[in-house]
């Protein structure tokens, strides 16, 4: 009321005095558009009273507060300083309530210390025109900036008289001292802040910075030593934006040649702590991208088990160079300590069709197992693909594929000269059409005589090309024994019509082997007959029967089904016979019931042919025993249909059998008034 009576008065006597008063009553009482009206009557003023401005400054900074325009309030406080520090100082000590100037030294020191922050503007094109605007910007942005750090350091000011224990408001006066230049100025600061706290990182990082700035490296040295001690290097990342470039690089400089002096002469756990400590400096001095420093610093969390931390190095390197050599490999090798075996192979293999020369070394520098399993995952992933690109038979839209197969099986070779990686090697030959360089590595690896199967069955399909059918017929036979499944890989290589010849060939020699009753070696070509005649009843038959001469009924049943399964283009008397085979060899494995359902179905079939084939083996009167005891067991089980239909189909095997007669009379009897024909 008194400054509104003072106001109305005709005499304006300190008119923009009563009206900062003024303000300051209706902020008090809340009323902040009033306040906010009359501190801008002052602020506006055409003959403005400095006192008055300072104080209407600071009142509308604290209603800017209120509204969130923290930004808007540091600079009416950083103006109101610029007028007059003292006056500003007084102010804030008269007018600003104490429950109110904590929020307000802590708004202050946050947007000054943003300011401080401010990033340069990026770079653009490389051209004259371009390069030349960008130097104009760079000039404007270094101005703003140096007018930016004076303010802040008269903010900073302020912040140190009103409370003059703050560490954070001498850090910020530091800061500003540091980009205005006044390096000296800034070293006492923070020198007075640390021995207050000779703890704080904050101030040892910057006194670090300082110190390797004007040259004295061991003694900046010393002070970062301080920082990993304290186990806080995080501290590093706000004061990097306010570092100059310059003396970020310096840095950067320094602390990558640290941990590399560290690495190279010692090598324990806790050395290797203190070098990741270091790079990490040197990464954030970089701005947060410093691709040898992330490297070697993955190896130092690998060498220390923490193989997912290494990885997050990698993929940061990769993120900005996906096909970076070091971090791929690196990464694979990282996968295959994890066990992750999708993601290793993948890996390497990038890197390996980058930069094989740089690979191979980095696997062979691992421990053995760990160089196996490597291998091992590279030979399984390149097999895999060249069974499904050998499977289509259309190798010309595979050419890149195909490419990539060569690396994996060149750098399998040049890891370890094992007999598969020359025998995969050979195989991608093949498959890319270079019979001639194959033949020439098979004689290099194995030598003339290719003692082993594997390699001679390759020498067979590259033989065939030149039609010489017989001799790589031998050689298929013996894989087809030892594995049929690498055989069945082996003839994608080859075309229909060899694989015709093939079969006849190979069928004519199990013919004289049979005849000659050796009936192992003739197993060998009938299973390759039937894989190049795709599952020929005829030849499965003679495998079966080479199965069933070796006691090895299980194989030969299996044979067996194969060809009852391809019934439907056969004869009635072969039909009638192979359900014979069949029951003949489920009796040698002692399924009687089964063996006896295969003779039914033969006989039903037709009885003649079925009983000539019975009398070949296993005899009528034998089986006639068999049928008595399958219908016998059905006849204990109430099952006098199935008994029934038994015990008639057995007296057809054996018509004079006496227990089969009385088994039939028994049902008869048993079974008096159900119908059971």
């Amino acid at each position: 009321e008194i400054c509104d009576h003072l106001l109305a008065a005709e005499q304006k006597t300190y008119y923009n005095t009563l009206l900062a008063l003024r303000g300051f009553c209706s902020l008090h009482t809340h009323d902040h558009q009033q306040a906010l009206q009359d501190f801008q009557k002052v602020i506006e003023h055409d003959s403005p009273h400095p006192n008055s401005c300072i104080k209407a400054l600071c009142g509308r900074g604290l209603i800017r507060i209120a509204g969130g325009s923290h930004y808007l309030t540091a600079l009416d406080y950083i103006t109101a300083c610029q007028l007059k520090l003292e006056e500003t100082i007084f102010t804030v000590k008269s007018y600003v309530p104490w429950n109110q100037r904590g929020l307000l030294l802590k708004v202050l020191q946050e947007e000054g210390q943003k300011m401080l922050q401010k990033k340069r503007y990026p770079g653009g094109s490389s051209g004259c025109g371009q390069k030349n605007k960008n130097k104009t910007q760079l000039s404007r942005f270094s101005t703003e900036r140096m007018a930016d750090a004076l303010g802040v350091y008269q903010l900073a000011s302020l912040l140190m008289e009103l409370d003059t224990s703050d560490e954070a408001s001498r850090i910020l006066c530091a800061d500003a001292l540091y980009q205005m230049g006044w390096v000296e100025e800034a070293h006492k600061l923070l020198l007075l802040a640390l021995s207050r706290n000779p703890q704080r990182s904050p101030i040892l990082a910057r006194l670090a910075l300082l110190q390797l700035k004007k040259g004295f490296m061991y003694d900046g040295n010393q002070l970062l030593k301080k920082v990993i001690k304290i186990g806080d290097t995080s501290c590093l990342l706000p004061i990097m934006d306010i570092f100059k470039d310059e003396d970020r690089k310096l840095m950067q400089t320094h602390c990558r040649f640290r941990a590399l002096t560290i690495l190279k002469n010692k090598q324990e756990d806790a050395d290797i702590k203190e070098a990741i400590a270091y790079l990490s400096f040197a990464i954030m001095a970089s701005g947060g991208y410093a691709e040898d420093c992330l490297l070697i610093r993955a190896q130092c969390y690998g060498h220390l088990g923490q193989k997912k931390t290494a990885i997050f190095d990698f993929n940061a390197v990769l993120k900005e160079d996906p096909g970076n050599v070091h971090a791929l490999s690196g990464r694979g090798l990282t996968y295959l300590a994890l066990k992750q075996q999708k993601e290793a192979v993948q890996d390497l293999i990038l890197a390996l069709k980058a930069e094989a020369g740089t690979v191979i070394p980095a696997i062979l520098s691992l421990k053995h197992e760990a160089q196996k399993l490597v291998t091992q995952w590279l030979l399984q992933h390149g097999r895999t693909v060249l069974a499904e690109l050998v499977a289509t038979k259309d190798f010309s839209k595979e050419e890149r594929n195909l490419r990539d197969l060569l690396v994996i099986a060149g750098s399998l070779i040049n890891i370890c000269k094992d007999a598969q990686h020359h025998i995969f090697y050979t195989d991608v030959l093949i498959a890319n059409g270079r019979y001639e360089e194959a033949l020439v590595h098979l004689q290099e690896a194995f030598g003339h005589s290719l003692a082993d199967e594997f390699a001679s069955a390759r020498l067979a399909v590259l033989q065939l090309k030149k039609r010489n059918v017989p001799v790589a017929a031998h050689s298929l036979s013996i894989l087809a024994k030892k594995d049929e499944r690498e055989l069945r890989f082996l003839l994608n290589f080859v075309d229909a019509k060899h694989q015709q010849h093939l079969s006849q060939v190979a069928a004519q020699e199990g013919n004289a082997l049979i005849k000659g009753y050796h009936y192992k070696k003739a197993l060998g070509y009938f299973t390759l007959a039937i894989l190049t005649s795709k599952d020929n009843p005829r030849f499965l038959r003679q495998r079966a029967a080479c199965f069933m001469h070796l006691k090895k009924y299980d194989k030969a049943l299996k044979d067996m089904e194969k060809v009852i399964e391809k019934h439907g283009c056969n004869g009635l008397k072969t039909r009638v016979q192979d359900h014979c085979s069949k029951g003949h060899l489920l009796l040698s494995v002692s399924e009687e019931e089964a063996a006896v359902e295969q003779y039914i179905e033969a006989l039903q079939l037709d009885e003649s042919v079925a009983l000539c084939s019975i009398t070949k083996g296993p005899g009528s009167e034998i089986l006639a025993k068999t049928f008595h005891k399958i219908a016998q067991c059905k006849f204990e089980m109430q099952h006098y249909e199935e008994a029934w239909k038994i015990t008639d189909y057995g007296l057809k095997v054996d018509k004079n059998n006496t227990e089969l007669k009385k088994l039939k009379t028994r049902l008869k009897r048993e079974a008096s008034g159900c119908s059971i024909h």
